[in-house]
């Protein structure tokens, strides 16, 4: 069953680089998000690869893991690859499928381009990105 597009605008609207963003604002975020599902066992993101993409989890869950290490699980309304989303950065955690999984999942080029044609979510996600920068620096 596919997600209505209120649905996507509430997970959306949990993810903190979209908090401040208008229920309008996330409307047009949630209209470039695409609903995908992988089998379990699936491995989502490679640690180290280059990332293209920002994933919200709709249902199932995922194990985060660097250098092979279990470092912990993600279940629905949990995010992962937001710094992958502004940044062209080598992913920094591997994430696997642990069973079935439905995810959001936005593209970094349709993100690009919607903060291109709307400044007023670009000021908002880059705010969004200093708070977290500010709040790991201290």
């Amino acid at each position: 069953m596919r997600l209505r597009s209120n649905a996507k605008v509430d997970l959306i609207s949990n993810v903190p680089l979209f908090a401040g963003c208008s229920k309008r604002e996330l409307g047009l975020v949630a209209r470039i998000a695409d609903e995908i599902a992988q089998p379990a066992g699936t491995v989502l993101t490679v640690e180290g690869k280059p990332g293209r993409e920002f994933c919200i989890l709709i249902s199932g869950e995922v194990e985060i893991s660097q250098r092979g290490k279990r470092l912990r699980l993600l279940s629905a309304g949990d995010f992962f690859g937001e710094i992958a989303l502004i940044l062209d950065a080598p992913r920094s955690a591997t994430v696997t499928a642990v069973d079935a999984v439905r995810l959001l999942v936005i593209d970094r080029h349709a993100l690009r381009r919607l903060l291109d044609e709307s400044p007023a979510i670009q000021t908002k996600v880059l705010e969004a990105l200093a708070l977290r920068l500010a709040s790991e620096s201290l």
